[in-house]
């Protein structure tokens, strides 16, 4: 009975998923947030959400204030996925929280995937076709360089980057306030 349970639930945030896919490709700003909070995408107010996002299981996914997420952009919410207030999430960009246990005999099995928590902090960048790896925690005003494999924490103010990602710099702006300005309403 738990195993029909378990099915049936995948099965319906599979079709959602893909709704939501359908719902990104629609030239509208308004329209598509309102499809996202619909099916459970907490997002704060003056936040937009290029066209292409995917999103696994919305209800884990929190965006903060004044925050843009870039076109094609990839939200894992399998486990908890925090992202702050100011936070400019370049396009194409993939964040993971659930991955494969590949040590496990039964690699594919759903009971052996790891999931954990990802957050990202208020006035963080994320440069395009960046990864975001389970677990990680990038910390107030970091940069993460285009491309770079997050495999670890970042510490506030630290730039970023490479496979895996390694510290190549500090931000000079210890206390940012900056907007990220409005809405693109067709993009």
């Amino acid at each position: 009975m738990k195993r029909i349970y378990r099915r049936l639930k995948t099965v319906f945030w599979e079709f959602v998923v893909a709704k939501l896919r359908l719902a990104g490709y629609i030239p509208s700003h308004h329209i598509r947030r309102f499809f996202y909070r619909l099916w459970g995408i907490k997002i704060g107010s003056g936040s937009t959400i290029h066209m292409g996002a995917v999103f696994y299981y919305p209800p884990n996914i929190s965006i903060g204030s004044d925050s843009i997420i870039g076109e094609n952009a990839v939200l894992d919410g399998r486990d908890k996925l925090i992202i702050g207030n100011h936070v400019d999430i370049a396009s194409e960009v993939m964040i993971y929280n659930s991955q494969h246990d590949t040590a496990e005999e039964n690699f594919a099995g759903v009971e052996n995937v790891i999931k954990k928590p990802v957050v990202i902090e208020d006035y963080v960048f994320v440069g395009p076709r960046a990864i975001i790896l389970p677990g990680v925690t990038i910390k107030k005003g970091a940069v993460v360089g285009a491309g770079a494999v997050v495999t670890k924490d970042v510490e506030e103010f630290k730039i970023v980057g490479g496979v895996p990602a390694k510290e190549i710099g500090e931000r000079a702006n210890k206390n940012p306030t900056y907007k990220l300005g409005r809405a693109a309403w067709f993009r």
